[in-house]
């Protein structure tokens, strides 16, 4: 599989790097009229946000998203839907002496 697009009817395209300035998406094919909780979403991203245990990173980030396109006043339009989470927190110099070593549970092994 090549590429960062998954779907046929409703396609999502990401973009970004985990420690990158930021990660998004663009949802394609939503249709119009479809309520669009941005409370839930918020806290569906906040239970995965860093810093919340011994076990994940310690980078305090807000992990806020942010809609591009798509949505207005609560319900999608029928456009793309475009989003940004932005990385506040992003050093990638922190990970340089990860470059040769593969990390279990991560990507590493498929790049």
């Amino acid at each position: 599989m090549a590429g960062n697009t998954f779907g046929k009817i409703l396609q999502l395209t990401s973009f970004g790097e985990s420690h990158g300035k930021a990660i998004g998406g663009v949802l394609d094919g939503f249709p119009a009229g479809i309520p669009v909780d941005l409370a839930f979403i918020q806290h569906e991203l906040d239970r995965r946000k860093p810093g919340q245990s011994k076990l994940v990173s310690a980078r305090k980030e807000p992990d806020k998203v942010e809609l591009l396109s798509g949505v207005y006043e609560g319900y999608s339009t029928g456009s793309p839907i475009a989003f940004l989470v932005w990385n506040k927190d992003h050093k990638p110099g922190d990970y340089d002496h990860l470059k040769e070593n593969f990390r279990p549970s991560h990507a590493d092994y498929v790049y």
